[in-house]
């Protein structure tokens, strides 16, 4: 089913993150796996946060290398030239963990402990991590229900994540 003008769902775009939706998927899915795996080995969400953002840039860095590399040879770019474009595509994966990070550092500042706050963080995660799925479906040209499909999808990404962390901890 193909949407129509009025199904559309209109979500501002100023920065261009929803222009690098594959850096924020995989931003949010890290995030979201760092989540799961340290927070029941950390003290606090400053250490936790620091996780986050430590591992999210790891992983932004190996995609900005690996696409720079990947332009330069494939396209015949010029080093500089290809690592501005990298830049301009890859950067969403570390501006993904913004948001549960501060979902992190808003549920300790309420007296959340930490490890409650770091469930609350990766609850919020699963919740963008489908909303993301839905939109994506919605802009790609599908109607309601098949853009649940795709939010299902991007929800069961977030529940594997849940899943880990229930298992370690």
């Amino acid at each position: 089913m193909v949407s129509h003008p009025a199904d559309e769902i209109v979500v501002p775009d100023r920065w261009g993150l929803l222009r690098g939706g594959e850096g924020l998927m995989t931003g949010t899915v890290v995030c979201a796996a760092v989540l799961a795996a340290t927070a029941g080995h950390v003290d606090s969400t400053g250490q936790l946060s620091l996780a986050i953002v430590g591992t999210t840039v790891v992983y932004w860095l190996a995609h900005l290398h690996a696409a720079t590399i990947g332009a330069a040879v494939r396209k015949g770019l010029h080093p500089v030239v290809a690592l501005r474009d990298a830049v301009r595509h890859t950067w969403t994966i570390a501006a993904a963990s913004l948001l549960p990070l501060a979902v992190l550092i808003l549920a300790e500042a309420l007296g959340a402990e930490v490890g409650a706050a770091s469930w609350i963080a990766l609850w919020a995660t699963v919740g963008l991590l489908t909303f993301y799925s839905y939109l994506a479906g919605r802009r790609g040209g599908l109607g309601r229900r098949d853009s649940v499909v795709c939010a299902t999808a991007g929800c069961g990404l977030g529940l594997v994540a849940a899943g880990l962390k229930a298992a370690l901890h």
